[in-house]
């Protein structure tokens, strides 16, 4: 079993930042690869990034390359969502999501085990 907490979400205006985190436990965190998804409302889940076992490798949404930059801190089983240049349409819950049975980099939300209960990020215009 693994434990996800997200937090760092909240309500910024457009072109500002927030950090999200998501403290993982239960399993060996450096072994396994994570993500950042979100959802809005009436809109399906989407992937936003994701990371492997050692954060040498990354995926992003063409939504939010060259803003959102993913990384991890294995010695604090943290995952993080570094955000900036954020716009309205970046509002939704935003989930992290651990997949333990692989350590590479994945993208398809179905292969991923273990999700937190999600943090709000609410971007004002």
């Amino acid at each position: 079993q693994v434990q996800l907490v997200e937090s760092g979400g909240g309500l910024v205006q457009a072109g500002g930042s927030l950090r999200l985190s998501c403290a993982a436990s239960g399993r060996t965190f450096s072994n396994y690869a994570m993500g950042w998804f979100r959802q809005a409302p009436g809109k399906e889940r989407e992937i936003v990034a994701a990371i492997n076992w050692n954060g040498s490798r990354t995926y992003y949404a063409d939504s939010v390359k060259g803003r959102f930059t993913i990384s991890r801190d294995n010695a604090k089983n943290t995952v993080y969502l570094q955000m900036n240049s954020l716009k309205a349409e970046d509002t939704a819950v935003y989930y992290c999501a651990a997949d333990v049975n692989y350590s590479g980099v994945t993208y398809e939300a179905n292969t991923y085990d273990y999700w937190g209960q999600g943090t709000q990020v609410t971007v004002s215009s």
